[in-house]
């Protein structure tokens, strides 16, 4: 090897790479803070192959990307005056330019992770660098975990360092023990930070094509321009088409895109020519695009959110982080004096947060609890995540898994397990063709895995079957090459013997990697009911849509609006048959909202999907009761006919759960409807509908709330009526936040202490009447009421009244219901 260190360039990082070498050295831990521009990728591998724990091992840096993988492999190979493959090269999916020279290797994250686990000494490798570990993606932190473990437990003279541009140093230092953390200077170059607000209700592409006319008329230099999809990159360009000179040149940058067209992106442009690109957050990271000095930052990303409860991963575009908005602004300033201009408004920065949220709170984890199960660790706990997994999400993979067969009962590693763990597919696709080769169709299982996996392979349609014709007969590299894949994957399956025939549909294949997936369509053409509950809409125009059943592989978009990508038709004949095991044939009784009645009926079902149903006698007993609380669940506690007794023991015990707590049971609508199997289903097992429903049932199950020791006590603490002194009985309201009485005052007349209830305890309010029971006072206080402001009120009700007694003193007046006698 004839590369020396000393030949390095002068970059922002060059002063501390003696520290980072003594560091790895002394604590075989280190965390490196380095902004954009610091030159820390391509430097820090190169500077740390002459050190004397290295020995003759290889360093592996990983990359969250490949575009970042090959650009850094590439630039490291030129500094060391080599090609790439030989001192530095590279590995990834369907690229491998490596060789017995190679003492650099740049590495995706995934290819790490499965680089551990196949060898968990690591042999041969010195070294471990995580590049731009701020991105914090499912694998990359499952990869740190993993070379901790390694190199605790069985290799301690492995070096590790964590690198990023935008760190939260303090808890990646904490998580590594606390090894050294080292600062390097940022940029040499200024960035003029400016902003554009994005005028409500305008369209990002819109103020993005506006934006890049204005400057690129305003300034010299190329342009970096940042958009959250392919989508918005597509609109942006086609508003930006025709309106630069020929020395202009618009380029896209998206994962879509082959190897060939993204390296051709990130090319300086020609002498004399200016770019454009219109690049995903792929450009944010590790390369630098010579001659770009404008950034116009959309603000905006495109983030993977995994549903557990559907097992689904919907796109969701989300405002950027803080961390991502300042990686964006710093390649302005990778070679000279840059300009940023973010599409927000200044006082908008502050509200962001602080770093893009980890994957793995967000993430499908089948394939890494499938991982871990052959690390030999199905809690969590025993590694060392930075955050650990969100324990729906991984309960949920580990369901997949033992559905897939991929686990068993106890979350061991089956011997189907092991086989899908095996190949470089996720794992619903592993299953996939670990069940095809059984069937001889191992090939076709492969290319189709191979496809669903590499964006872009046969186009774009939904229609699988479509794309997977067209990926056959495609002669690009790109397609060659992921042909090789599948051939490599399928030679690694066993062959099956004698069973070769024509090949599966794609849809056939595909019921085994998303039998949860299994679709029919409801509601009309293209629109389409999963087995997991969800729905999903196809264009009407495409030929899918009009298909009966569909096994959907990929959608994305919300509840409301969820659109399939990708799926493939399948038979009826074809579901019975290859997921025998999970049809159910079973009798229900369900709540029929249109009728308000309990019907039953006979079922085939598949998950959600009624593939066939029979109507059965009306039902009765408890599973009728249960389907009829399901219907008041579904139209709340408002269709149930509480009558006025009903209502009014709801009422007082409602009060006494209010004024006295526990054990009287709360009455609210929330706590009732959740309590339905408690005090409704009971009371209900003859009833087949709401209107069938007797009000006295009701009252009997909501005294059956109440503990058999207190309903005694109801009468006494809540009564329904207060007797008045003259011997009349006057309901009590116990609706309100207090007990009220509304009472004509003449019949409280001699009533010195103030009626209550609660066993004295608890105070009504007295709405106090005239003799035509109009109200005259409101008192919680009856002997001051006598005392008070009586004198007034007896002052304007005598003249009004003078028929009736209005006593000067009506605390030792008699009570009465009846007028004076005439003449006095």
């Amino acid at each position: 090897m004839t590369f020396s260190r000393e030949s390095l360039p002068t970059l922002p990082v060059s002063h501390v790479l003696p520290d980072i070498a003594a560091a790895l050295a002394d604590h075989g831990r280190a965390v490196l803070s380095a902004p954009p521009g610091a030159g820390k990728t391509t430097l820090v591998p190169l500077y740390l192959l002459q050190e004397p724990w290295r020995s003759d091992g290889r360093i592996i840096l990983l990359e969250p990307r490949r575009l970042a993988a090959r650009a850094a492999a590439a630039r490291m190979s030129e500094l060391a005056g080599e090609a790439v493959g030989a001192l530095v090269g590279y590995r990834m999916r369907l690229d491998n330019r490596i060789s017995a020279r190679t003492r650099i290797e740049v590495v995706t994250e995934g290819v790490f992770a499965r680089m551990v686990l196949d060898d968990p000494e690591l042999a041969g490798i010195a070294a471990v660098i995580f590049d731009e570990f701020h991105e914090r993606s499912l694998d990359a932190d499952f990869g740190l975990a993993l070379a901790l473990d390694v190199q605790s437990a069985l290799r301690p003279d492995l070096r590790i360092l964590v690198m990023s541009a935008t760190l939260d140093v303090a808890r990646v230092g904490e998580l590594l023990g606390n090894p050294p953390a080292i600062e390097s200077m940022g940029r040499s170059y200024p960035i003029d930070i400016r902003h554009a607000e994005r005028p409500a209700g305008e369209r990002i592409e819109d103020t993005m094509a506006r934006e890049i006319r204005a400057v690129h008329a305003a300034e010299d230099g190329s342009i970096l321009a940042f958009l959250p999809g392919q989508a918005e990159i597509l609109r942006t360009a086609e508003r930006l088409e025709g309106r630069f000179g020929p020395d202009t040149d618009i380029v896209p940058l998206y994962g879509n895109l082959s190897q060939k067209e993204q390296d051709a992106a990130i090319r300086p442009a020609p002498a004399g020519r200016r770019k454009i690109v219109l690049a995903t957050s792929i450009a944010e990271t590790s390369i630098t695009i010579d001659g770009v000095r404008i950034i116009v930052d959309s603000g905006l990303q495109r983030l993977p959110v995994f549903e557990p409860a559907t097992g689904i991963t919907r796109l969701e575009t989300v405002r950027v982080s803080r961390a991502s908005a300042d990686q964006r602004a710093g390649r302005a300033g990778r070679t000279g004096p840059g300009i940023a201009i973010r599409l927000w408004h200044a006082g908008q920065t502050a509200a962001l947060p602080a770093f893009t949220p980890p994957q793995i709170l967000s993430s499908d984890l089948s394939g890494l609890v499938l991982d871990m199960a052959h690390w030999g660790v199905k809690d969590p706990a025993g590694l060392s995540f930075l955050d650990p997994p969100p324990p729906p999400a991984f309960a949920e993979a580990q369901a997949l898994l033992t559905l897939l067969g991929a686990l068993d009962q106890n979350g061991d590693l089956t011997e189907a397990g092991k086989r899908i763990r095996s190949l470089a597919l996720p794992p619903r696709l592993a299953a996939m063709t670990v069940s095809a080769a059984a069937d001889g169709q191992a090939m076709e299982a492969c290319l189709l895995g191979v496809l669903l996996t590499e964006q872009g392979l046969g186009g774009a349609s939904p229609d699988l079957e479509d794309r997977l014709r067209r990926f056959k007969s495609d002669r690009s590299s790109r397609a060659e090459s992921a042909r090789r894949l599948a051939a490599r994957l399928a030679a690694s399956l066993p062959a099956a013997t004698g069973k070769a025939g024509e090949p599966a549909s794609p849809g056939a294949l595909l019921i085994h990697a998303f039998p949860d997936r299994v679709a029919l369509q409801r509601g009309g053409r293209g629109r389409f009911v999963l087995a997991n509950g969800r729905g999903g809409e196809l264009d009407e125009a495409e030929r899918l849509s009009a298909a009966e059943m569909l096994v959907v592989a990929d959608l994305t978009g919300r509840a409301a609006r969820p659109r399939i990508l990708a799926a493939a038709e399948i038979g009826r004949a074809d579901v019975e048959r290859e997921l025998k095991s999970a049809i159910r044939r079973e009798e229900q009784c369900l709540f029929d909202q249109k009728s308000r009645q309990v019907r039953a009926r006979r079922v085939t079902r598949l998950g959600a999907l009624v593939l066939e149903e029979s109507p059965l006698p009306r039902p009765a007993g408890p599973e009728a009761a249960k389907a009829l609380a399901e219907g008041v669940t579904l139209l709340g506690l408002g269709v149930l006919p509480f009558g006025k007794e009903a209502k009014q023991l709801r009422d007082r015990i409602g009060f006494l759960h209010r004024a006295l707590g526990e054990p009287w049971p709360d009455m609210s609508d929330d706590a009732l409807l959740a309590r339905l199997e408690d005090w409704f289903e009971p009371f209900q097992q003859d009833t087949r509908g709401l209107d069938d429903i007797r009000p006295g049932t009701l009252s009997d199950g909501l005294m059956a709330l109440v503990p058999h020791a207190l309903q005694r006590d109801l009468a006494r603490l809540a009564p329904t009526h207060f007797e008045a002194p003259t011997g009349q009985r006057h309901p009590i309201h116990y609706d309100g936040a207090e007990p009220v009485l509304t009472i004509r005052v003449q019949e409280l007349f001699g009533l010195k202490v103030h009626p209550s209830v609660g066993a004295g305890r608890l105070p009504l309010v007295l709405e106090l009447t005239s003799p035509a029971h109009r109200p005259i006072q409101t008192t919680r206080d009856l002997p001051g009421f006598w005392t008070g402001s009586w004198k007034d009120v007896r002052a304007e009700m005598r003249g009004r009244y003078p028929r009736h007694p209005w006593p000067e003193n009506p605390a030792e007046a008699a009570p009465t219901t009846r007028v004076k006698p005439r003449g006095t």
